[in-house]
């Protein structure tokens, strides 16, 4: 346990040590801040609530989080074959699903600090520029639910959807020796996913419902238990079980690939 440890924080230290990485951390820090000043100097005496702000920030610093923790994770083992790293790194006293399981957990621990900061930040500058005493302050329209029940709500969703993301990103970058590929086909998967998911349900297939792009709105059972969909109604149970499938099937080409990847020349 011990070694593998030393393994995890050798993988943060590779992540932290790049300038881009900080880089990453003051974009998360600032942008909230920055973006909080802005509405709040050009509202005037009619700024929104600071539940509101907090929940546009979110929203938007969550497109941002996928995208620095993809590039984490596509480089983190496809960087290791462009940088000629990876020979240094399998001659040493680990096994490579060690190596693997180090490298994707640093990710995924990588993900969860921006999604601290960024609920940090954003509620704290919100609270601090915004009101928050008024009655029509209520983000959710679900009874009983207070402000920071729904954002807790949101952000463990979207926590969810990232992780699936960012997987996908590890998997790519397990299974091709360019980061570059890896980082764009998860771009992809980000930006698309609403756009086919948006065309899928204008079908009335069954199969669709097993696709993944119909799962990746989690945020949307919050106030909807029937799911996003109008001709599809799905539970969030339903949702969950189909993206632990596919965690599950990302994660094992990852490990199959990598442990099988004869790594001569």
């Amino acid at each position: 346990m011990v070694n593998f440890m030393n393994l995890i924080k050798n993988e943060n230290m590779k992540i932290f040590r790049r300038v881009r990485t900080w880089i990453m951390l003051g974009i998360t820090i600032g942008l909230p801040i920055l973006i909080s000043i802005i509405v709040l100097l050009a509202s005037g005496s009619d700024a929104p609530t600071s539940w509101a702000i907090m929940n546009i920030e979110t929203t938007i610093m969550f497109v941002l989080i996928t995208m620095f923790t993809v590039v984490i994770a596509s480089e983190t083992v496809a960087g290791e074959f462009t940088w000629g790293t990876i020979k240094l790194l399998l001659i040493r006293p680990w096994s490579r699903s060690a190596i693997l399981l180090s490298k994707y957990l640093s990710t995924l621990l990588f993900a969860l600090i921006l999604t601290v900061i960024t609920f940090i930040v954003t509620w704290l500058i919100n609270m601090a520029v915004f009101s928050s005493s008024s009655d029509s302050d209520v983000l959710s329209s679900v009874v009983g639910m207070s402000n920071m029940e729904y954002m807790l709500k949101f952000y463990l969703y979207e926590f969810i959807t990232l992780i699936i993301i960012v997987t996908f990103g590890f998997m790519m970058s397990s299974a091709f020796r360019s980061s570059g590929l890896a980082i764009g086909l998860s771009i992809t998967l980000l930006f698309a996913g609403s756009i086919i998911t948006n065309l899928l349900s204008l079908t009335n297939k069954a199969w669709v419902e097993y696709i993944l792009f119909m799962h990746l709105n989690l945020t949307s059972y919050i106030e909807n238990a029937d799911g996003p969909f109008h001709n599809h109604p799905m539970s969030l149970g339903f949702s969950l079980s189909i993206l632990a499938g596919y965690f599950v099937l990302f994660n094992l080409i990852s490990w199959t690939v990598f442990r099988k990847r004869d790594i001569a020349g």
